[in-house]
C-alpha cells in the first residue's frame, strides 16, 4: 500500500506540475484562451452537449488506434477529418467503451496485481518472480503448516536454506523463507506507464478548456513512451508464462515482425517528410480541403502558377467557405492581372469571414486601379472600422488595417484634402503594429504637410521615415524637393544624388533630380536628367511627360517633341498629353499635324480653354500662310 501511495503522490506531482506550466501559460497569454475558428475544433463549435460530448470521448481512442497502427497519418486532422458523433447509435461509440473499458482494466491489474508486473530486490540482486523467490540460485522451499520436518532430515534431497541474517553491504537484512512475504515492490511498472501515457495527454482532452485542433499527432510525442513501455511489459509478461521453447521463440519471432513493420512505417512516413510538396499530397485523404490548400501555396511559391491555381479550387472544392483559401485563389490571380476575377474571389472571403482585413485591402486596391475611387475609399474606411477582438491573426490584421488607413491618405490627400489625409495617417500611427515599416507612411504625411505648407513639420515626418528606412528612395526626393524649398539648395541636391545612387536605373530619380536642376536654371544638366529618367522608364506615362515638359522648358523643342509623342502613344485618350502634343507641334511649324490633337483633345475635353486658345492661334496663323483646316 506504501508503494501505491508512493506512487500516487509521484503522478499528482507531475499533474501539478503540468497545472503550473499551463496556468503560466495562460497568464503569459493575457489570462484569457486562444481563438480558433470553428475549423479548428469542429466539436468545440457545435451547440449541441451531446455531440461535443460523444466527439471529445472519441478522441482518445483514436489517438490510441494511432499509436497502435500508425497506417494513417496526416500534418493535419482539422475541418471534417473526423466526422462529429452527433448521436449514441453512431458506431463508433463503440470503439471509445473499449477503450475506456481497456485503460480501466489495465489500471486496476496495475494498482491490485502482484505478480510479474512487480520488480522484487532480494540479496542486492533484481529477480523476477513468477509465483518463486529465487535467492542465490536455489528455491526456498515452503513449508507447510500441516506438516513439520527435523531439520536434520532431507526434504526431497536438499537441505533447507535458512538465513537468518545477511550482512553482506554492510547491513543487516531478513531474507523471507516464503513466496508469499517477499519484499514491497519499488514501483509498479503499469501505472507508471499509464500515468506517462495519459496524464500529458489531458491538455489536448477539451477536458480543461478547448484546444484549436481536432487531432495532433505531436501531441502523443511523451505518451508514446508510456504505450512502448506498456508494450514491453506486455511481451515480458507473456515470455515469462511461456513454458515452452518453441512459444518463446514465436513470442520473439513476433515481436521482431512488430519492431520491423514499425521500422518500416516510419521509414516510409520519413518519405512524405522530405518536402512541403510530399507532405501536403500524403494528407490528401485524410483532409483534402486543408492539404489541396497548403499544396497550392507551395506551389505557388515554385513558380507554378496553373498547377497552384487548379490546387485552390479543389480546396474549395470540398470546402467552399475558406475564406484563407478564397482569399489565396484571388491574390494569385490579382498577380497574374485577372483583376475582375480576383476581386470576386476577395468578396467572397469577406462574405466568409467578415474580419479579413487583407481581403479589404486588396479589394481596395483593385478598385482604385478600375477608377473605382469612391467604393475604395469606403472598402478602407470598412477595414479600418474593424473591431479588434476574435481575430485569427491580430499582427497580420493590424499590419493590413495599417495599410487601409495609409492607402485611404494617399486617396484624400491626391484629391487635395490634406487636413482629412493627415487624420487617416495619424490614426494609421496609432494602429500599425511593431513589425509594420512606416516609412511610405511618415513621407506621405511629410508631402502632406509640405502641402499644407507646414515646412517644419513636413521635414520631421521625412527625417523619421529616413531614420526607419535609411535607403527609402522617396524620402530622399521629397525631402530634398523640401530643403529646395528651403533654400538648402546644396543639401537638397546631395539627397537627390543619393536617391540616384541607391536606384540608378530608376528613371523617377533623374526626373525629381532634372526638375531640381531646372529649377537652378542648369537648363542643359537638366535635359541630360530628363532623357536619362524617360528612357529608363519608357512605359511609365508620369516620367515620359514631365521628361518631355522639362526638355520644352529647356528649349530642346525637337527632343520634346519625341517625348510628348511617346506620352500620347502611352495614354491615347488622355486630353492634357494630346494638347502638349498638339502645342509642340504648332511651335515646331507641323501646324496641320497640330490641328489634328488639338480637335482630339477638344472631343475629349470639349471646354477646355487653353486647347480653344491655341486652336485659334494655330488657325490664324494657317490662315496667313494659306494652309487649308479642317476644323475652321
Amino acid at each position: 500500500i506504501k508503494v501505491q501511495q508512493r506512487l500516487l503522490v509521484s503522478l499528482a506531482w507531475l499533474a501539478g506540475w503540468g497545472m503550473v506550466l499551463l496556468a503560466a501559460r495562460l497568464y503569459w497569454m493575457g489570462n484569457k484562451p486562444p481563438n480558433f475558428s470553428n475549423s479548428d475544433n469542429p466539436a468545440a463549435d457545435s451547440s449541441h452537449f451531446l455531440t461535443r460530448t460523444l466527439t471529445f470521448l472519441y478522441l482518445p481512442a483514436v489517438n490510441a488506434w494511432l499509436l497502435l497502427c500508425p497506417h494513417t497519418l496526416s500534418f493535419d486532422w482539422s475541418m471534417e477529418a473526423i466526422p462529429l458523433l452527433r448521436t449514441v447509435c453512431d458506431q463508433r461509440n463503440f470503439c471509445s467503451v473499449v477503450f475506456y473499458t481497456v485503460f480501466v482494466l489495465l489500471a486496476w491489474f496495475g494498482l491490485r496485481s502482484k505478480d510479474s508486473t512487480t520488480f522484487h530486490k532480494t540479496n542486492a540482486k533484481s529477480h523476477v518472480t513468477n509465483g518463486k523467490v529465487l535467492t542465490n540460485g536455489h528455491s526456498l522451499h515452503h513449508l507447510d503448516s500441516n506438516h513439520h520436518h527435523d531439520s536434520s532430515h532431507h526434504h526431497n534431497g536438499f537441505t533447507p536454506v535458512e538465513f537468518p541474517e545477511n550482512t553482506q553491504n554492510g547491513y543487516s537484512r531478513h531474507v523471507p523463507t516464503s513466496t508469499h512475504a517477499s519484499l514491497p515492490s519499488k514501483e509498479n511498472m503499469v501505472v507508471f506507464s499509464l500515468g506517462l501515457l495519459a496524464l500529458p495527454f489531458l491538455p489536448a482532452t477539451n477536458m480543461f478548456f478547448y484546444v484549436g485542433f481536432v487531432v495532433a499527432e505531436r501531441v502523443l510525442y511523451i505518451p508514446s513512451m508510456g504505450f512502448c513501455l506498456l508494450v514491453v511489459l506486455g511481451l515480458r509478461t507473456l515470455c515469462v508464462r511461456a513454458r515452452q521453447r518453441s512459444s518463446r521463440t514465436l513470442l520473439l519471432g513476433c515481436t521482431a515482425g512488430l519492431l520491423l513493420l514499425y521500422s518500416l512505417r516510419t521509414v516510409h512516413r520519413n518519405q512524405d517528410w522530405q518536402n512541403e510538396d510530399s507532405l501536403y499530397r500524403s494528407g490528401i485523404t485524410v483532409n483534402p480541403a486543408k492539404a489541396w490548400g497548403n499544396l497550392g501555396n507551395v506551389l505557388k511559391n515554385q513558380g507554378k502558377m496553373l498547377e497552384a491555381e487548379e490546387a485552390y479550387r479543389n480546396a474549395l472544392y470540398y470546402r467552399g467557405n475558406m475564406a484563407d483559401m478564397l482569399y489565396n485563389l484571388g491574390l494569385l490571380l490579382q498577380e497574374n492581372d485577372r483583376f475582375s476575377e480576383a476581386l470576386h474571389y476577395y468578396k467572397l472571403a469577406i462574405g466568409s469571414r467578415p474580419t479579413l482585413a487583407s481581403a479589404y485591402l486588396n479589394t481596395g486596391i483593385i478598385l482604385v486601379s478600375q477608377g473605382s475611387v469612391d467604393e475604395a475609399k469606403h472598402t478602407f474606411q470598412t477595414c479600418a472600422d474593424i473591431p479588434d477582438e476574435n481575430l485569427k491573426d491580430p499582427h497580420a490584421h493590424k499590419s493590413s488595417v495599417t495599410s487601409c488607413l495609409y492607402n485611404l491618405g494617399k486617396l484624400l490627400h491626391e484629391q487635395g484634402q490634406q487636413e482629412e489625409a493627415l487624420s487617416m495617417y495619424k490614426e494609421a500611427v496609432k494602429k500599425m503594429p511593431h513589425q509594420f515599416a512606416p516609412q511610405s507612411l511618415y513621407n506621405m504625411m511629410g508631402e502632406a504637410y509640405m502641402r499644407l505648407n507646414k515646412l517644419e513639420e513636413a521635414g520631421y515626418w521625412y527625417r523619421e521615415s529616413l531614420k526607419a528606412k535609411p535607403d527609402h528612395v522617396p524620402a530622399h526626393l521629397t525631402y530634398g524637393k523640401l530643403l529646395s524649398i528651403m533654400g538648402q539648395t546644396a543639401d537638397a541636391e546631395q539627397y537627390f544624388l543619393k536617391a540616384i545612387d541607391l536606384e540608378p536605373t530608376r528613371g523617377n530619380c533623374y526626373m525629381h533630380y532634372g526638375q531640381f536642376l531646372l529649377e537652378q536654371s542648369r537648363l542643359s544638366e537638366a535635359a541630360e536628367m530628363a532623357e536619362k529618367a524617360a528612357d529608363l522608364d519608357s512605359s511609365e506615362f508620369d516620367v515620359v511627360f514631365s521628361a518631355a515638359h522639362m526638355l520644352r522648358q529647356a528649349s530642346l523643342n525637337d527632343a520634346a517633341e519625341k517625348y510628348y509623342r511617346r506620352a500620347a502613344d502611352l495614354r491615347p485618350n488622355y486630353a492634357a498629353a494630346l494638347m502638349n502634343l498638339g502645342a509642340i507641334l504648332h511651335l515646331n511649324r507641323k501646324l496641320q499635324e497640330a490641328e489634328v490633337h488639338y480637335l482630339h483633345a477638344l472631343q475629349l475635353k470639349p471646354d477646355d480653354l487653353i486647347t480653344q486658345s491655341n486652336l485659334h492661334k494655330l488657325w490664324n496663323i494657317m490662315h496667313k500662310q494659306g494652309l487649308r483646316s479642317t476644323g475652321s
